[in-house]
């Protein structure tokens, strides 16, 4: 739980398009200033910027692939010279890529996925504990990851190498969780399901969300807002006793 009256400073990694668009639109509505975290699409994340500003809120947008720890470095840079130390962080920028077996992928698609995915979201995670701890004089915070029921349902014949990330943000987000318990820090986790989202798209599938709607026990796919929801409540003082928790948005799949 953050001190009182601190002020609210969330960074949304990914946060140009799909759940971290909606996840940054959100927080601000709560109350956070936002830093919009992208990789390459400037125009993307300076259109939630401005809807941002539009309905009052303040927020900027920071480029930077979280692959890459130096982009990283600067990232949390930008955000304490323009923002100042954030309070919250949401690990959502991810990957996914074409469908294919286990034994048709390569390493560069290998190393992309987890230093992405995996990579990215511990080397953010540790630069927030730098700012946000208790012992580095913060004022404590929240962490959010987002996984996947990828990471429960093993994604055979299409996705292994990126359920295997989730999987390992999984259990990374009940070690730190259990690691930052005194530290003033919470960290839990969502794991979304099939979500209406463009990442899809980049996996050459655009309509898998329609496709596999009938394989979701709720008989649709659900909506960015949905799982932003659950990633703003697990940030807010409102889920103050949640630490180490997943909550899966998927329609009961």
């Amino acid at each position: 739980m953050t001190k009182l009256n601190a002020p609210k400073i969330v960074l949304v990694t990914g946060g140009s398009r799909g759940i971290g668009a909606a996840t940054a639109v959100l927080a601000a509505a709560q109350g956070y200033a936002v830093a919009v975290n992208y990789s390459h699409n400037a125009q993307a994340a300076a259109q939630v910027v401005q809807q941002i500003e539009a309905a009052g809120g303040r927020a900027i947008a920071v480029q930077g692939d979280v692959g890459l720890e130096a982009d990283i470095m600067a990232v949390f840079a930008q955000v304490d010279a323009r923002l100042g130390a954030i309070t919250a962080l949401v690990n959502n920028a991810g990957v996914v890529d074409v469908a294919c077996r286990v034994e048709a992928m390569g390493a560069a698609r290998l190393k992309r996925m987890f230093d992405i995915n995996v990579l990215g979201s511990m080397l953010c995670a540790r630069e927030a504990i730098k700012r946000m701890g208790t012992q580095h004089g913060g004022a404590g915070g929240a962490i959010v990851n987002l996984s996947s029921v990828a990471a429960r349902l093993g994604g055979p014949g299409q996705y292994v190498d990126y359920a295997a990330t989730k999987g390992a943000i999984d259990t990374f987000t009940v070690g730190l969780a259990k690691e930052l318990a005194t530290q003033g820090i919470r960290v839990n986790a969502v794991r979304p399901g099939i979500i209406d989202t463009d990442i899809h798209a980049s996996g050459g599938e655009p309509d898998r969300a329609a496709q596999m709607a009938p394989l979701v026990p709720m008989q649709r796919a659900g909506s960015t807002l949905e799982v932003a929801q659950a990633i703003v409540w697990l940030l807010s003082d409102a889920s103050s006793y949640c630490t180490g928790t997943f909550i899966d948005v998927a329609g009961g799949r």
